[in-house]
């Protein structure tokens, strides 16, 4: 298995422990709109996720190739912000705002963490060589 695949595993891993979390805190507190907000969020962001990391992938496929590749998918990805958005202000009573916003940003946190902890699994030169 190639270090990017590991890679996706993880995140996506990491992801679904966090969306577990998510509908435990919605199944066990009394803030049900902050975290269906949150979970709505997540989900979304892990939809997002995979549709990058589906075509970051076959950007990297191409780049070997010497092919051209198109985009990395940005439309479908603020398509399914804007769907999100819009559910929630057309369900208020329903889902939190900010919580779905910061469910939505869940994954670009979840990615920025993971290179931090595993940077140094790439890096292993000693000093002086």
């Amino acid at each position: 298995m190639t270090y990017y695949k590991i890679m996706v595993n993880r995140q996506r891993m990491w992801m679904l422990f966090l969306l577990a979390i998510s509908v435990l805190g919605w199944g066990f507190t009394d803030y049900e709109s902050i975290f269906a907000g949150l979970i709505f969020g997540q989900v979304v962001g892990f939809f997002n996720l995979y549709l990058l990391q589906k075509k970051i992938n076959v950007v990297g496929e191409k780049a070997a190739n010497n092919q051209a590749a198109k985009s990395l998918g940005a439309l479908s990805r603020f398509a399914g912000a804007i769907l999100l958005v819009v559910v929630v202000l057309r369900f208020p009573e329903y889902f939190h705002l900010i919580a779905a916003i910061v469910g939505l940003m869940t994954p670009y946190i979840v990615i920025m963490i993971d290179f931090i902890f595993h940077h140094k699994e790439t890096t292993t030169t000693k000093r002086g060589e």
